[in-house]
C-alpha cells in the first residue's frame, strides 16, 4: 500500500490523464499498473485485472508475447531507429509489402505515421492535394457523418462529429458537410430499422448531389462507429456509400484504425462488403498493441498524382519523426504472423457467436436499451427506460458506475457515456472470456440500477 501511495503522489503532482476529469480523478483510486500477462493487467499493488478494453482497444494477442517480445530485440540487435526521409530502412519496406497483400485490392501504397490521428490527418491532406494536382482546386470540402470520431488533432478533429469532444475547438477548425451516420436504434430520421440505413443513404445521395462537385473525400468508419458508442453499420450500408462515391468522383477514406486487424471478424471491416476505398487508415491493432505504429493506404492513383520534378513542387511535405520505425515495423511484421498461424480472424468469428449467446442474458434487463456486438467490439447501452429508450440523466454517470463496478470485480472497462464497451484481447482464451463475460453481466445487472 506504501507503494502505491507513493506513486499516487507522483502521478498527483506531475500527470494529466488523456481523456479525464482530473478534478477527482485521484479520489477514485486509479489503477496504476506495472506489468501484464496474457489477458492480465497488474498493479503496483500486486492486483489482477483482465484487460476488457484490450488497452484501448489495440491489444491483439495478450502481454508479453513471446513471439512479439523476440521480434523487438531481434530488432534491437540490429537498430532501433533511423529516419525514412529520403532513405529507407528493411522492416518498414517488409511490412509495406505485407500490408498492400492483406489489404482491399487497390491499396497499393503505404504512407507511416505514429498514431491513427495522424494517419487520418494525411489522408486529409492527400485527399485535399490530390485534386489541387489534378487541376480541380475547387474540390476541398470534406463530408462526414454525425457521431464521427477520427481523432485529435486538428484536421481529424475538423471531420470529427461528437460535440462533447470537438466543440471548443470549433474556431480552429475547417467547415465540412455532415450526413447521419445510420444510428438505428436512435434513428434520426424516425424510421424504423429496417428502413433507417437507408434512409441515411438518401440523405447522404442528396449532399453528394449538392457538393459532390466541390467534395474532395468523404470519410467513414466501416461497420462500427467505435466513439459514438459502438454504433453498428446495417448489412450492405457500406457498399451503397462506395458506390455514391464513385459516382460522384469523391475519395473515400475508410477510417479501420478501431476496426482494422481482425476486429470485427474481417483482417479488415471493408472486406465484409468487399469495399475498396481510396484511402484506408490503420494503427492501433497494428503493432499488436505493442508500439505506436500506423499507416494511411492509398492507390496508385492517389500516388501518381503526387509524381514530378522537384521545382513542379508536386512532393508531399509531411513527416513524422518517428515515421517507419524499425522497431514499430518489427513488431508488425511479427504480430502478422500471430494472425496466420493462429488463424485469429477465424477465431474472432467464433467468439463473436460465443458474445452474443452470452450477452443474451441482458436482453431482458430493465436498463438495457440495446446490445450491438461486431466481432469483438461490444456496445451495451443503459437506458433509464427500455419502452421509451429515456436515457439516463448524465449526472448519474450511469455507464461510470458500471464500470466502477467491474473494476471491483476484477476487470478493466470503460464506457463511452452510457454506453458499457466491452472489447477483450482479439486471442482471449474461451476460460477467460467466460470469465469475463460474467463479470461484465454482473456489473450491469448489479450496477446499473434506477
Amino acid at each position: 500500500m506504501e507503494r502505491y501511495l507513493r506513486f499516487l503522489e507522483k502521478s498527483r503532482r506531475y500527470v494529466w490523464n488523456p481523456f479525464t476529469q482530473m478534478k477527482d480523478f485521484f479520489d477514485q483510486e486509479p489503477v496504476i499498473v506495472e506489468r501484464g500477462e496474457g489477458v492480465w493487467l497488474e498493479d503496483v499493488r500486486g492486483r489482477r485485472y483482465y484487460d476488457g478494453v484490450s488497452s484501448l482497444w489495440l491489444n491483439v494477442h495478450g502481454h508479453r508475447v513471446p513471439e512479439l517480445d523476440r521480434a523487438i530485440a531481434d530488432q534491437l540487435g540490429k537498430i532501433a531507429h533511423c529516419t525514412m526521409l529520403g532513405q529507407l530502412n528493411v522492416p518498414a519496406v517488409e511490412l509495406a509489402e505485407r500490408l498492400v497483400e492483406i489489404s482491399p485490392p487497390g491499396l497499393n501504397k503505404v504512407f507511416y505515421s505514429d498514431s491513427g490521428a495522424e494517419a487520418v490527418e494525411i489522408a486529409i491532406k492527400m485527399a485535399y492535394q490530390f485534386w489541387q494536382h489534378m487541376g480541380h482546386p475547387e474540390k476541398r470540402k470534406f463530408i462526414t457523418m454525425t457521431g464521427a470520431y477520427h481523432g485529435d488533432t486538428l484536421g481529424a478533429v475538423s471531420v470529427g462529429a461528437i460535440d462533447l469532444y470537438h466543440r471548443a475547438y470549433g474556431a480552429l477548425l475547417f467547415e465540412t458537410v455532415r450526413v447521419p451516420y445510420p444510428y438505428c436504434y436512435r434513428c434520426p430520421l424516425n424510421q424504423e430499422p429496417k428502413t433507417c440505413g437507408f434512409a441515411c443513404l438518401h440523405l447522404l445521395s442528396q449532399a453528394l448531389e449538392a457538393h459532390g462537385g466541390e467534395t474532395a473525400a468523404l470519410i467513414v468508419e466501416p461497420e462500427m462507429q467505435g466513439a459514438a458508442g459502438m454504433i453498428a453499420m446495417p448489412d450492405g450500408f457500406l457498399r451503397e456509400v462506395r458506390d455514391l462515391c464513385t459516382r460522384w468522383d469523391v475519395l473515400m477514406i475508410a477510417d479501420e484504425v478501431a476496426v482494422g486487424f481482425g476486429r470485427t471478424g474481417k483482417m479488415f471491416a471493408c472486406e465484409h462488403t468487399g469495399v475498396s476505398p481510396d484511402f484506408l487508415t490503420c494503427g492501433k491493432g497494428l503493432t499488436g498493441g505493442y508500439l505506436p505504429v500506423a499507416a494511411t493506404l492509398t492507390t496508385d492513383r492517389v500516388y501518381e498524382a503526387f509524381l514530378g520534378e522537384p521545382w513542379e513542387e508536386k512532393t508531399f511535405y509531411h513527416g513524422h519523426s518517428y515515421t517507419g520505425n524499425p522497431l514499430g515495423c518489427a513488431a508488425a511484421l511479427a504480430n502478422l504472423d500471430l494472425f496466420d498461424e493462429t488463424q485469429l480472424v477465424d477465431r474472432v468469428q467464433k467468439n463473436e457467436a460465443y458474445l452474443r449467446k452470452r450477452l443474451q442474458k441482458l436482453i431482458d434487463h430493465p436498463h438495457v436499451g440495446d446490445i450491438r456486438i461486431k466481432g469483438m467490439m461490444v456496445g451495451i447501452e443503459l437506458v433509464a427506460d427500455r419502452a421509451t429508450k429515456e436515457p439516463f440523466p448524465a449526472r448519474r454517470l450511469m455507464g461510470a458506475a458500471v464500470c466502477r463496478k467491474a473494476r471491483d470485480e476484477g476487470m478493466i472497462i470503460r464506457p463511452l457515456g452510457d454506453v458499457v464497451v466491452f472489447m477483450p484481447p482479439l486471442a482471449t482464451p474461451e476460460g477467460d472470456l467466460e470469465a469475463m463475460t460474467d463479470i461484465l453481466i454482473r456489473a450491469v445487472e448489479e450496477g446499473a440500477v434506477s
